[in-house]
């Protein structure tokens, strides 16, 4: 029996291969190349061949959370029904306490109900909310360098993104400025400019103080101004806040929300992870005005049922419980940071003390600013058995510098500053065969 013609024109088909579908994936074409790629490789191959790598490149705590955290976790893992599904938007006790937290540290109120939702760390609820707020074509105002999701979470969601310079350290422009008026006027005059020349008009800014990567902080007088520009532009304010504890000079980063009004457009991102040490717990928060919150919690209720009920049990114990410890953790990265400058400097790559965060942002050194903070990267892991994050991962106007995380203890700092001394003894012109050295055009 003959089957049927359209089976044999099935049947003489050309499969579809797995390749040519995932080549039209619509929201993985439009992700741009992952610029750390190439440098994790050089470490993975690095270390395979024994090398002791110093990794200084990605912002992973390495201390241990502290011993209450860890026994609650313990003491409720072993009751019964904790290992049921959770809460997506966090259990109520634990948003109780993030409101708390807010109330001591900031002086903001906050109703744990409508206006907390926790997430499994703050760069999950980054990248929920841009699902939430954003549809294809929206346009939104994202600082240059920043963490990566503050754009790749709008880039997945379909939103177009116009980025603001960020002023800051200046490579080769002698001193070093991570904080004052000009910075911040700069910033500001750089929404306006973005609004007045996007079409469609801006949906959101966002806002990342103390930065990740810059280690840039801001006081209230420029949320002020950004809260005031915001409501006159009709703009939402996403404010990462994630290291809101680490800081080592002056008054502590105040939150967005403690202007007047700022409750009306903002919603603000905090994370247990640097503050106690909890980076693979994935406990975060998001908080602030009740309809961006609710469009996070509905998104939310959708993909997950929330944390683990002990991380998050656990984690109301780390904010209700004793706090000595984050001054403890803040004093580590202190040490490291200042252990790191000496050292480094020393070596000959002078590094400007970051007043907040758990990172230094350090100029390319002048010999080898003409090759990129990509392939700097890549031979300080080759030549010098160093990691570092290259500016340009953080976006276009990162180029110029790296990101040194003080995620390794203070011998191996300085071990690291004995490694940086030995590179920088080498002419640039001796490593033509591992990068290629651009030569100055002669007169």
């Amino acid at each position: 029996m003959t089957p049927p013609a359209h089976l044999l024109h099935r049947a003489n088909q050309q499969p579809t291969t797995v390749s040519h579908v995932i080549e039209e994936f619509h929201r993985v074409k439009r992700l741009p190349p992952y610029v750390f790629a190439e440098v994790n490789r050089l470490k993975a191959a690095a270390r395979a061949r024994g090398a002791d790598i110093i990794d200084l490149g990605m912002g992973n705590p390495d201390m241990p959370t502290p011993q209450h955290i860890v026994d609650k976790l313990v003491e409720t893992v072993a009751k019964p029904r904790t290992n049921r599904y959770s809460a997506s938007k966090g259990i109520p006790g634990l948003r109780k306490a993030q409101a708390a937290y807010y109330a001591r540290r900031f002086g903001v109120k906050l109703n744990p109900e409508t206006q907390v939702v926790a997430t499994l760390g703050s760069k999950e609820g980054f990248a929920n909310m841009a699902q939430a707020i954003s549809a294809p074509g929206d346009v939104i105002l994202v600082p240059s360098p920043t963490y990566p999701i503050h754009e790749f979470g709008f880039i997945i969601s379909g939103a177009a993104i116009r980025h603001i310079p960020v002023v800051g350290p200046v490579a080769g422009g002698g001193a070093v400025q991570f904080t004052g008026a000009d910075a911040e006027s700069a910033f500001l005059r750089g929404i306006e400019r973005a609004v007045k020349h996007s079409i469609p008009k801006p949906l959101a800014v966002v806002l990342s103080y103390p930065s990740n990567p810059t280690a840039m902080t801001v006081g209230l007088e420029f949320y002020t101004e950004v809260v005031q520009l915001a409501k006159k532009l009709d703009l939402i304010i996403l404010s990462d806040l994630a290291y809101a504890e680490i800081y080592f000079q002056g008054p502590p980063p105040p939150s967005v929300l403690q202007v007047p009004g700022a409750m009306d457009v903002t919603v603000e991102f905090t994370s247990l992870s640097k503050t106690y040490a909890m980076p693979g717990w994935r406990m975060g928060f998001a908080v602030g005005n009740e309809r961006l919150i609710g469009a996070l919690a509905r998104v939310k209720s959708y993909l997950d049922y929330g944390a683990f009920t002990p991380v998050q049990v656990a984690a109301t114990a780390a904010l209700n419980g004793p706090q000595a410890c984050i001054e403890e953790i803040r004093a580590t990265y202190r040490s490291r940071r200042d252990c790191l400058v000496e050292s480094f400097a020393r070596a000959g790559w002078p590094v400007t003390p970051p007043p907040a965060s758990m990172f230094a942002w350090a100029p390319i050194p002048q010999a080898y600013r003409d090759v990129g903070s990509v392939e700097f990267a890549k031979l300080l892991v080759e030549k010098a058995d160093i990691a570092v994050s290259p500016g340009l991962g953080f976006g276009e106007y990162g180029e110029g510098f790296v990101r040194i995380a003080l995620v390794e203890n203070e011998h191996r700092i300085r071990q690291a500053a004995r490694n940086i001394k030995k590179f920088l003894a080498r002419s640039p012109d001796s490593m033509h065969n591992v990068i290629p050295i651009p030569q100055k055009a002669s007169r």
